[in-house]
């Protein structure tokens, strides 16, 4: 006990003689802070020099205009499980039900006019361009909630399976003109994956295939019906879409057909003809010439086989999973049954 007192003392005595020491002692110069920010990753740096030599932009607004966007773990959560990786038979349901047959064959209805003037310009049927906006959007009601800005920047810089791809479409991003944007970069809302407006483009969709339909020198595929239509459909049709030839047509195997092949997600270059003969034969009458990819699906009942046919192939190049471009094509003749129907 009487230890720890004298050390206590001593504790307070040297104590106090600190406190006269700087008392007496003039005060030192003060130190700039230490910097808190952890450099830019080297992919953005260079991602800003090529954007900031393709247009002139200043390199510091760039960075500044990236360092503005938000990291969203659950961006990283919700591309790691696409719907896509679900079996067609729990796929299909998500898009092709009552509820969104009905939602497509009333705006369709509501605009048939529009509709069906782009698809005379365009060769593509209207029920296609009403399909891809119902799938991607639910008919304009889900186009996104994260700031395409964030999206971009999460996945370009923290996404390494796809990181390439999603630099390559921040970069298309910064460049795109004011002209072809709904409003300012940090303004603009979309999906976890970056994509914008009633069909969901990309950015250097937006660049390559979107259209000022409505003549304001301004393309909006967010508020214009006439842009965002226009644009599905020159999408399409810069994609070899084939004015009136089929989509898909659902094949019925034979007793002694051939195992069925692994889907190739190419342009059909098999017939009809030799797919027919191999056991796969179209339930609806086609020309036997025509080019063709068998697809085989996985049913409520056990396996499901479709001939594919060109236009089927265009689809897959808006999203290249074959499900979404069967689920689209399916989509769009339950529309257009029902808009034709009295």
């Amino acid at each position: 006990m009487i230890r720890a007192y004298r050390m206590a003392w001593l504790c307070m005595a040297l104590a106090g003689l600190a406190v006269a020491a700087t008392a007496q002692a003039p005060a030192a110069p003060a130190r700039p802070a230490a910097a808190t920010a952890a450099p830019p990753p080297p992919a953005q740096t260079a991602l800003v020099d090529a954007v900031a030599a393709a247009t002139g932009k200043n390199p510091a607004d760039l960075t500044a205009l990236l360092d503005s966007a938000v990291v969203q773990p659950s961006i990283l959560a919700a591309i790691s499980r696409p719907a896509e990786s679900k079996p067609w038979s729990q796929y299909r349901p998500i898009f092709v039900n009552p509820e969104r047959v009905a939602e497509g064959i009333a705006f369709y209805r509501q605009h048939r006019a529009l509709l069906e003037a782009i698809s005379r310009q365009y060769g593509v049927p209207p029920e296609f361009i009403v399909a891809i906006v119902g799938v991607e959007t639910n008919y304009g009601a889900s186009t996104g909630s994260y700031r395409v800005l964030d999206a971009l920047v999460t996945l370009a810089f923290h996404y390494p399976p796809r990181a390439a791809f999603f630099q390559g479409e921040l970069k298309a991003l910064l460049e795109l003109p004011s002209t072809k944007l709904p409003g300012p970069i940090p303004d603009i809302y979309g999906s976890y994956a970056g994509a914008e407006g009633l069909g969901q483009f990309m950015p250097s969709s937006i660049r390559d295939f979107a259209m000022d339909a409505d003549g304001d020198g301004h393309i909006n595929l967010m508020a214009s019906l006439p842009d965002a239509f226009a644009s599905i459909a020159n999408y399409f049709r810069a994609h070899g879409w084939q004015r009136g030839q089929p989509v898909a047509i659902e094949a019925q195997p034979s007793a002694t057909a051939a195992p069925a092949p692994a889907y190739a997600n190419t342009a059909p270059a098999t017939s009809v003809e030799a797919l027919e003969a191999r056991g796969y034969a179209p339930v609806a009458k086609t020309d036997p010439a025509l080019p063709a990819n068998l697809l085989t699906l996985a049913g409520t009942r056990g396996p499901v086989y479709w001939l594919t046919f060109q236009n089927f192939y265009v689809i897959t190049r808006y999203n290249h999973s074959p499900m979404y471009a069967l689920a689209v094509t399916q989509l769009a003749g339950a529309i257009a049954r029902g808009a034709a129907a009295p």
